[in-house]
This record gives C-alpha cells, structure tokens and sequence, in this order.
C-alpha cells in the first residue's frame, strides 16, 4: 500500500472529492462504530426528528462491535460486519450527513444513488482482520445506546486504520 492517501478526520468536501475507487486510505482520527440495532435506533430519531446522541455532520460510520477490551488495550477486535445489513438505514444517515461508511461486502443500489448524491463514500477494512485492525484503534470510549452491549456507538481514535474505497462519491465502485 505503499500510494496509500494517509487521510485525517474530520474529512472535508474535496477530500472525499478525491477519492477514487480502487484507491486505499489510511484514516487518522476520530471514527464511530454503528451496526444494526444502533443504525435502527438512529433512523427512527431521524424519522421522527429528535435529537441525535450524536453530530452525523461529516463523520465517518465503521460498521463494527468491538469485543472487549485486553489488558491495555482501547478494544478487543474489531473487524468490520456485513455492510448490506445497514442498507435500510444508510440513505436517511447519508442525507443527515454522514459521508463515510466502512465496512465489508457490497451495497445496494440505493445506498450507491444515495451516496454519489450527498457525496459521501463507502470504503471497506480488510475483513477477517478484527486483531490488526484493533491495533489501529488508539482510544475508545462508549458513546451511547450502551444497553445494545457490542452494538452501542462506540467513538474511536484511530491512527492509519486501513480501509480501501469501494464506493466513490461519483458511484464508481470496485465491486460489481
């Protein structure tokens, strides 16, 4: 990955502007963790317009549950999950302000309309890689939903976390 763009959050609009897929990234930053139950609960509070735990403004959702914490260390593993599981959701996210989903696997056509649209991307971790990628996370602290255990949002500070994009926020993906 040696013409890996090393890119730090919060990204800006040209930022995401430059990515290309096929191109691999290295993130340094703060990130969150969202999977199933914690993207249901945030859809249904955007639906219903309350307010959100957290600002969706330009952040950056990874679709992971970390396992608890070895001794001094932030997380336990923390691979990324099936990202097809969150599609439901991901536009309402999306136009709420999100711009960058991780994850694995590929994405409906939706969510590939929704994100060339608010001009977010979509990048995928190395799967099967949970033990590397938790080396990557520097803190983390829980966020909210704390009742939904590995599934609550969790805030991360990563330093070169790994990722490749799979989705650019013209539509163009790697995947088919």
């Amino acid at each position: 990955m040696k013409n890996a763009l090393k890119i730090c959050t919060p990204l800006d609009t040209d930022v995401i502007k430059k990515l290309k897929a096929g191109q691999f990234v290295f993130i340094s930053g703060t990130i969150y963790t969202a999977r199933d139950q914690a993207h249901l609960r945030l859809a249904g509070l955007i639906k219903s317009g309350k307010k959100l735990p957290l600002v969706l403004k330009n952040q950056i959702i990874y679709y992971t549950g970390p396992t608890p914490a070895g001794k001094g260390r932030p997380v336990g593993s923390c691979g990324p999950t099936t990202s097809s599981r969150m599609d439901e959701f991901t536009p309402s996210l999306l136009d709420a302000g999100v711009k960058v989903l991780i994850g694995k696997g590929r994405r409906s056509q939706e969510v590939v309309r929704s994100l060339k649209k608010n001009k977010g991307v979509y990048l995928m971790a190395p799967a099967g890689c949970g033990a590397y990628l938790s080396e990557r996370v520097k803190k983390a602290k829980l966020l909210t939903f704390g009742d939904l255990g590995p599934e609550a949002i969790y805030k991360l500070e990563v330093e070169n976390f790994p990722a490749v994009v799979a989705i650019d926020s013209r539509g163009r993906k790697i995947t088919a």
